[in-house]
Formats: structure tokens, sequence, C-alpha cells
């Protein structure tokens, strides 16, 4: 399930939240306790189809079980949704430990790696079930598609940074995502109704934590984000 840390943490696994304040307006609980799945699904439905540009601090934390090794990566985030004729624009920038940008675009990845001024290019046109699997999580996305795609349970409302969320298990459906995934826990933020932390469980044990910070979402975004500028010379290699 390694692309290779950042695909390798996010093309293998996913981006993304916002900031889409709906005024916090109160869930309604089935008896005494717990919000109403269908409510939630129907306000991130919502939500996603107002969500046109994004930006936002993000934070990757990687776990490998067996050995009990951490690793961190830390940097921004931009995400554009173009309709049909562009399609979805995301740019990953990672600056911590090590500069890299990601750039996902017309079923290509392309990895940039400035310290060896190298670019790996991924075909992803035959890995549309983990793109939606991965990448565009509860962003965007239909949740009646999100349904089709994954059994949803409501686990329980927790405070995260301040912010109140709904947390929602998610088993895979589809037998492509679940070969990498065994669940997907999401922390959705009760104010924007889009996920606030995503916490991905791999057959293997380990595991990826994506959280997102000062978001900002509707932005107006210069088309030069979605581009690579690389140094001269820099070599580009065909990963498959």
């Amino acid at each position: 399930m390694r692309l290779r840390l950042v695909l390798t943490g996010f093309l293998s696994i996913a981006l993304l939240p916002a900031a889409l304040s709906t005024g916090a307006v109160p869930l309604p609980r089935k008896g005494k306790l717990s919000p109403d799945l269908t409510e939630i699904l129907s306000r991130m439905n919502d939500a996603g189809k107002r969500l046109r540009t994004l930006s936002a601090n993000l934070e990757y934390t990687n776990v490998t079980v067996l050995v009990n090794d951490k690793s961190t990566e830390e940097g921004r985030l931009f995400f554009s949704k173009n309709g049909k004729s562009k399609g979805t624009e995301i740019r990953i920038e990672l600056q911590q430990p090590e500069s890299k940008i990601v750039l996902i675009k017309k079923n290509k990845a392309e990895l940039y790696m400035p310290k060896i001024n190298q670019i790996q290019e991924y075909n992803l046109e035959q890995k549309s079930d983990l793109m939606e699997g991965f990448l565009l999580l509860g962003f965007g996305t239909e949740t009646g598609d999100l349904r089709k795609s994954y059994d949803v349970k409501y686990l329980k409302e927790e405070e995260l940074g301040g912010d109140t969320t709904v947390v929602l298990e998610l088993t895979p459906l589809k037998r492509s995502v679940a070969a990498h995934l065994t669940k997907i826990q999401m922390w959705v933020s009760e104010d924007s109704w889009m996920p606030a932390q995503q916490q991905f469980f791999q057959p293997s044990g380990n595991y990826l934590i994506a959280r997102y910070t000062a978001v900002k979402v509707n932005l107006k975004l210069p088309g030069s984000t979605f581009e690579l500028h690389p140094a001269a010379g820099a070599q580009v290699v065909k990963m498959n």
C-alpha cells in the first residue's frame, strides 16, 4: 500500500477538509442520545455541493504497528473541483521533514522531489475506486454514492481541536478498496459538515491519520497552483 510516502500516504489514502459554516443547527436525535445518520449524511451532501476550492494546512501521521514506528509529514493542501471539463485537481506541498510536491489531475499523479530534482509519474486511470476511496472521501462526493461504497455507521460525538464532530465508521463494500483498507473512521465537523480528521486502517494493522487546520473554502486559486514548476533538468520517471 506504499506508492511512496506522500503517494504512499495520500494517493494511497485521503485528503481535504473544509469550513462551510451552517450556523451549527443542532442535529435531530434518535431517542435521547444518537444523532440521526440520515440527517448527518444529508448535511454532508449539501456542504459538498457548495465546495469549489479549498486550501488548508495538513498533517499526515503514518503508524507502523509491528515496529511501533510513527512518521509525520506537514505541509499545505490545495483542491479545486471544476466540473467535468477539468475534473478534480489536487496539490499537496509537503514541507516537513522533506520538501515534496504531489499534483493530481486528469487521471495522473506527479510526485516531485526537489532534493533529487526528479518527477515520478503515476497513471491513475485504472484506480478510480481508490481515488474515490481515499482522496475524495467526504469532500464533494454524493453521500448516496458513499453508501453504495461503504457500510456507514455512527459511532459517537467527540470534541476535536475545539470543534464538535460526529465520528463515523466506514467499512468498504468494494473489493478493490477493501484490499487496501479494512475500515475508515471520519470525524465530521458539525459546523462545516466536512471531515476534520480521517483515520485509515490497513489490513496489516498499520494506519494513517489525516488532520486539517486553517481551512479556507471557495477562494479563487491561481491556475498556476495546479502546475509543476521543477528546476531545470528535472528527470521524469514513469512508475506504471
